[in-house]
C-alpha cells in the first residue's frame, strides 16, 4: 500500500488541495491512495515532489 494518504495529511493538504497542486481530480488522488489506480512515473514524481518525500518512501517502503 502506499503512503500518499499518509504524507498528504502530514502536509494538511485535503484531497482536493492536493489535486489542484498536481493538476489532476480530487477522485484521482482517492483512487491513488486506495490503491485502485496506477499513476503514471510523471504524476508520482509531482506527487513526491508536493509532497516534500521521495518515490521509495511514497510508494515501495512501508
Amino acid at each position: 500500500m502506499n503512503q500518499v494518504k499518509k504524507y498528504r495529511k502530514q502536509s494538511h493538504l485535503t484531497q482536493f488541495q492536493l489535486a489542484q497542486k498536481i493538476g489532476v481530480a480530487r477522485q484521482t488522488i482517492n483512487l491513488i491512495e486506495n490503491d485502485k489506480y496506477n499513476p503514471s512515473l510523471d504524476l508520482c514524481i509531482h506527487l513526491a515532489r508536493v509532497l516534500q518525500t521521495d518515490l521509495n518512501h511514497l510508494f515501495w517502503e512501508g
